[in-house]
């Protein structure tokens, strides 16, 4: 079936019950605000639609989605009580339709959040994973503090945080992160297989199961967002913020200072 355009987007039904969500800014596939919001007002789209039983979420390009751009310059961050981007991060959570990410390449910072948006992911041995927000100098967001844990465990997910650690798609699959580990060349297949048996069950029914299983997700998301919300605020003032941006842009390891 044909594809629709949105900001960053492509939408294309493939057979009569999987929807195909992908990102169309390669090859890093960086979110921003608007992204962010034509992704949750797509899968707000597609909760009234019962003929969709299951979404693939997927990236053209090299990466699945490398984060979002970050400036040295405070300034150049929210400044309100609220993040646009997260309001977007809590309506991606509230939809009963099951999403299955196809992750290749990076999926850094924001991106491992909008990965973990989904039910499942199919990662390739390519497939890079990172919370590497302290590395930056800053605070984890995009509901990190809930739903990291909530997949890994708690001691993987400290792990990731403090050390900022890049994993393999390896170890990823080790550690829960990925369900299924494939090559390069199966990842869009093994994710379509997954989402065609996802609908082959009765719809009315998965749909209420994954709002049981994930009842309070999206309330977790949104409160945890706000606390990431309010620590970024506060780091993003700090020298070591601003050189840890520095530093990951010239490639070169931080100086921190803690302050």
């Amino acid at each position: 079936m044909g594809a629709t355009e949105r900001d960053g987007l492509t939408v294309t039904r493939t057979g009569e019950h999987i929807a195909v969500i992908e990102i169309v800014r390669g090859p890093d596939n960086y979110l921003d605000v608007a992204l962010a919001t034509a992704i949750a007002d797509v899968v707000e789209e597609l909760d009234g639609d019962l003929s969709c039983r299951a979404i693939v979420l997927a990236s053209a390009g090299k990466h699945f989605c490398a984060g979002a751009k970050l400036s040295p310059r405070a300034d150049d961050l929210p400044t309100g009580d609220t993040n646009p981007l997260y309001e977007q991060v809590g309506r991606m959570f509230d939809g009963s339709v099951p999403i299955v990410a196809a992750v290749q390449g990076a999926a850094i910072g924001a991106g491992l959040g909008l990965a973990l948006v989904a039910d499942f992911r199919i990662g390739c041995t390519e497939a890079r994973f990172g919370a590497t927000f302290a590395r930056l100098g800053f605070h984890q967001g995009f509901g990190l503090t809930a739903t990291l844990p909530r997949v890994v465990g708690e001691q993987r997910a400290l792990e990731m945080l403090y050390t900022g650690r890049r994993i393999t798609g390896e170890d990823a699959f080790r550690i829960g992160l990925c369900d299924r580990l494939v090559p390069a060349a199966e990842l869009r297949v093994e994710a379509h297989a997954l989402a065609d048996e996802i609908a082959g069950s009765a719809p009315l029914a998965v749909r209420a199961i994954r709002r049981t299983m994930r009842a309070a997700l999206a309330a977790e998301v949104r409160a945890a967002t706000d606390v990431e919300h309010a620590a970024q605020q506060l780091l993003r003032r700090t020298d070591d913020y601003r050189e840890g941006v520095a530093a990951a842009a010239e490639r070169r390891p931080a100086r921190f200072t803690a302050c």
